[in-house]
């Protein structure tokens, strides 16, 4: 899987989400990031336009130390060509961002020379 690094030095790999296995897939790009331990992080705004299902909600500790109450989707993604079923967590924030459960047991590759991306 490739991706780029774009002119404000963020990580960025599009991927292809769905909210069933039978619904039409969006390809959206996310960040890169490895400061969370979930799967996707996408906004409040995104997970209506899907028509994702929430599933749980999730206590999280937050990089700045509180806890907070997260609500939590079922969202399908597109992954190395198998269709993934996940949990997506809900912000309020703009920007989509992959996480670490994703990449377990990939090798995530950031030439920021280069400005390329790979996730193998």
């Amino acid at each position: 899987m490739n991706g780029k690094v774009d002119e404000f030095g963020r990580a960025l790999v599009p991927i292809r989400l769905r909210a069933a296995t039978t619904s039409k897939p969006v390809e959206v790009p996310v960040w890169i990031d490895t400061g969370f331990t979930g799967e996707l992080v996408l906004p409040q705004r995104h997970i209506e336009q899907l028509g994702l299902s929430e599933s749980a909600l999730v206590s999280a500790g937050l990089g700045d130390g509180t806890e907070r109450v997260l609500h939590a989707y079922s969202c399908m993604v597109e992954w190395f060509g198998a269709q993934k079923q996940i949990e997506v967590i809900a912000s309020q924030g703009t920007y989509l961002l992959l996480d670490v459960g994703l990449l377990v047991g990939h090798r995530l590759k950031i030439d920021y020379e280069s400005l390329e991306l790979t996730i193998e």
